[in-house]
């Protein structure tokens, strides 16, 4: 199967069987999902939205969390993965989009990751998410799951280049979608040690069925 064909069967897939693909971060403003995506970093959703109600009761707007003091944060984030280097970020963070920003978050790349605790991947979420840009953020899940299925090559090995390829096939209308699709995909069918092909609508379309599993399954029979 071509690789062009490969894009289309599984963007048709995920059209027909998730057409409003989300974040599953808990948020109400610019502002709440920027703190709820740099808490994200290397520790799951599930466990952010367990934190973010009273971190966000308490420092409701930049200007509260640019007022707060560091250690008063890490206290209310303190079951997250690295709480003290993200409470330094948080509110580095919210002192920036206050001073330089009018306490509002930036719409651009450049703006976005200057400000701290925000990397290519975190500036990506919020383009996508709120501002519905054709931005790809590529976590551990996308990485994944866009090699396994053959949407990028294996020569792709940094995330920087897997977005890059993934952005160049993707209609612009779907990009802030795909995200989600390929991160709730690796989330919840195409796990890293054991993935759940028996349950998979990919499997027609996928390279690494059709190379790695396929083949076995047949040996079988």
């Amino acid at each position: 199967m071509k690789r062009e064909e490969r894009y289309q069967k599984v963007l048709d897939y995920f059209q027909k069987t998730q057409p409003e693909a989300q974040t599953e971060l808990h948020y109400e403003t610019p502002f709440q999902l920027l703190v709820a995506v740099i808490l994200s970093a290397q520790c799951t959703d599930e466990r952010v939205n367990k934190v973010t109600p009273a971190l966000f009761e308490r420092y409701p707007s930049p200007q509260d969390l640019a007022q707060a003091k560091v250690e008063d944060v890490y206290e209310l984030i303190k079951s997250i993965s690295y709480p003290n280097n993200k409470a330094k970020h948080l509110v580095g963070m919210a002192k920036m989009l206050v001073e330089q920003y009018g306490g509002e978050v930036p719409d651009t790349m450049e703006a976005l990751v200057k400000l701290p605790g925000v990397g290519r991947k975190t500036a990506n979420v919020i383009l996508s998410v709120i501002y519905d840009q054709p931005a790809m953020a590529v976590d551990t899940h996308v990485f994944r799951v866009s090699k396994r299925l053959g949407l990028v090559d294996e020569s792709a090995k940094t995330p920087l280049e897997v977005e890059q390829e993934l952005v160049k096939h993707i209609p612009k209308e779907l990009v802030a979608r795909a995200h989600h699709w390929l991160i709730l995909h690796g989330r919840y069918v195409c796990l890293a040690r054991k993935p759940k092909c028996d349950a998979c609508g990919l499997r027609a379309y996928c390279l690494y069925y059709e190379q790695q599993v396929a083949p076995f399954e047949n040996k079988l029979k």
